[in-house]
């Protein structure tokens, strides 16, 4: 869901920077990841969704985990990133 009037912009220079470093990270591992970028509110910040076809979306965690946190405690950036499964992938 989207935010109006949030402080996060997608177009800052330091959320973009982060933005394109963590798609690298995953995408190094996993190069059919596909990407998108939104703002979301819960908590608020700017949010990375990662679909990808894997088994356990555990084992994409651990590839950027670590750097997000930098990220996020050392560098002040309000970032997530979520990884999911595609729809034909979830089990109903």
């Amino acid at each position: 869901m989207a935010i109006k009037n949030s402080q996060i912009a997608l177009d800052d220079p330091r959320i973009k920077a982060a933005m394109v470093e963590l798609q690298a990270l995953i995408q190094h591992h996993y190069p059919a990841a596909i990407f998108r970028e939104t703002v979301g509110e819960d908590p608020e910040g700017a949010y990375l969704i990662v679909t990808i076809d894997v088994e356990d979306t555990d084992d994409v965690i651990e590839v950027y985990i670590e750097r997000l946190l930098e990220l996020q405690i050392d560098e002040g950036l309000s970032i997530y990133v979520i990884p999911v499964r595609p729809l034909d992938r979830v089990s109903v």
